[in-house]
């Protein structure tokens, strides 16, 4: 086996290091020619070699670290190479940069393209795969931000994970940039690090950026918990003009929303506060309700996907009221119930700039869903999307939910998706649907217990909106009549029907409506009559094959 010279004498293995096999040598060398020609950080900084250049530069520089590191090698032979192997690295590491820092062959000059000029102000070095930075890298990286009068009003940190060397490196840089930086985000900086050290670096940033002058600050994904809110306590209190606070997949606990409520700064100005996927629990959200009552220019709140019950849904909807700029609401996955759900409707009421709403999965059931369409019917006339997934929603409810979304002509994006509104919901909802309506171009209803009725008719009032894309009408219970049925109203533009894959031809109770359209003329009156109400014209009529004869 390669690299392992076995010691008789003691009935052991050495394992060695080096040298390479050709295999590992023919694979660096191609990392070193897609470093050299594909786009990176310092591509972008330097310019780039083309393909045919990076191979034969790649090939030199392997050969004559290889020769160096292997004469090292040589005089310590009872070694393992380890230290060769860091030579190797370190090497072609470093001969790498100095091709590209000398321009060496033919490198390409990038135009910068007018968008991107439109952002020069921005320094990012979020792009690329996710990956530690240290000391050395840093003092590299982060050399633009020093560069005497550079006007960079935004730093994106993301998706790199600062060490402390390399927070220390940062730390003077950003001082010196408080009075001209606007935005910040730090979202992802400190993956995979222990705590004490992560709390540090977390300190050393605040304590750097305290007092600057912030409309934007993301502190997203860090798994902060209570600690690390407080670790950035410096920061959030210094803010007097911040606009967006983003903090989403943090670890906000019910502590950490109260280290919030305490720590964050006035929110007069507030235009955008997101929460998104967090632990933050009933009292959590009681906390936070009393950073959104001070919120008044609140136009984009997100807390989704954050364990919020009844009595916490209340206290965000109560407070929610105060905020009557708001534009986008996203509150999906959470365990709200009827009794959140009516409070919700009453701060629906005064929200008359939504453009966008999503319910998603919060146990509306149909009691709290009427009163949420009651409310939106009444209020939000630009609305463009709307999502009430997953909230068991019967029947029951589709002539509110109908009577809502007649008035909603703006509306371009509708999911319904894993409720129980059945062929009669369907029907309604494609009523509601059928005059006007030119922005619609998605509608959900999966998973509704429908057949092949209420899944014509959809297919029938979509397939005629001018930008309509996609009609997900999948895990029904369509019979397969049915679905050739449907696929035939798509026939000229199949792409805008979803795939029908887990539909259950056998299931539901498609066989009842077949059975009800055939029947005497009093079980078919009152299918009939609902088909009729569509008022869609004769071709509802040859469509549906049944109320011909009613």
């Amino acid at each position: 086996m390669d690299g392992i010279q076995p010691n008789s004498e003691k009935h052991s293995f050495s394992i060695k290091l080096w040298p390479p096999s050709r295999k590992t040598r023919l694979v660096l060398v191609d990392r070193m020619t897609d470093n050299m020609s594909a786009p990176t950080i310092f591509t972008r900084k330097y310019g780039r070699l083309d393909k045919e250049e990076a191979v034969e530069t790649a090939k030199q520089i392997e050969e004559k670290v290889f020769s160096t590191a292997n004469q090292h090698y040589e005089k310590q032979p009872d070694g393992d190479g380890s230290s060769a192997v860091q030579i190797y690295a370190k090497e072609c590491s470093r001969l790498i940069l100095e091709v590209l820092k000398r321009g060496l062959g033919t490198t390409e000059v990038r135009e910068v393209p007018t968008s991107e000029k439109a952002h020069e102000g921005c320094f990012d070095i979020s792009k690329g795969p996710r990956a530690f930075i240290e000391f050395e890298e840093a003092v590299e990286l982060l050399q633009p931000l020093k560069a005497p009068g550079n006007s960079y009003t935004k730093i994106c940190f993301s998706n790199r994970s600062f060490g402390l060397g390399a927070a220390h490196v940062a730390e003077p840089i950003l001082a010196s940039l408080k009075s001209q930086l606007k935005e910040v985000d730090l979202s992802d900086f400190i993956a995979v690090r222990p705590e004490a050290e992560a709390l540090e670096v977390m300190n050393i940033f605040s304590a750097a950026l305290e007092g600057c002058s912030l409309k934007s600050l993301n502190l997203s994904n860090n798994a902060l918990g209570e600690k690390g809110i407080r670790a950035f306590g410096a920061l959030l209190k210094s803010q007097d003009h911040l606009e967006e606070l983003y903090l989403m997949n943090d670890g906000i606990s019910e502590e950490a929303a109260r280290a919030v409520c305490e720590l964050a700064p006035p929110t007069e100005k507030l235009r955008v506060l997101q929460f998104h996927n967090n632990m933050t629990g009933d009292e959590g959200a009681l906390a936070i309700s009393e950073v959104v009552k001070q919120s008044p220019l609140l136009e984009d709140f997100r807390c989704s996907s954050t364990r919020v019950g009844s009595e916490g849904g209340a206290a965000l909807s109560e407070a929610l009221e105060a905020c009557e700029h708001l534009k986008k609401l996203d509150l999906r996955d959470n365990m709200f119930g009827v009794e959140a759900g009516v409070a919700l409707s009453k701060a629906l009421l005064k929200h008359a700039k939504l453009t966008e709403v999503y319910l998603s999965y919060l146990n509306l059931e149909d009691e709290g869903a009427v009163a949420i369409a009651n409310a939106l019917k009444d209020s939000a006339p630009s609305l463009e999307v709307l999502e009430m997934a997953g909230n068991d929603i019967t029947s029951v409810a589709s002539p509110a939910l109908a009577a809502c979304l007649a008035t909603k002509q703006l509306l371009n994006k509708l999911n319904l998706a894993e409720n129980e509104l059945k062929d009669d919901g369907a029907i309604q909802i494609a009523k509601s649907l059928d005059e006007g309506h030119a922005q619609l171009r998605e509608l959900d209803m999966n998973t509704n217990s429908m057949g092949w009725v209420g899944a014509k008719v959809l297919a029938r009032v979509v397939v005629r909106k001018p930008v309509f894309k996609m009609l997900n009408i999948n895990g029904n219970f369509i019979s397969n009549d049915g679905v050739d049925e449907v696929k035939d109203v798509f026939k000229k533009s199949p792409r805008m029907l979803g795939s029908l894959n887990e539909n259950d031809p056998e299931g539901g109770d498609d066989d009842d409506y077949e059975k009800e359209a055939e029947g005497d003329d009093d079980e078919a009156g009152e299918l009939g009559a609902k088909l009729k109400n569509l008022n869609v014209g004769e071709d509802y009529r040859h469509t549906l094959g049944v109320v011909g004869r009613v």
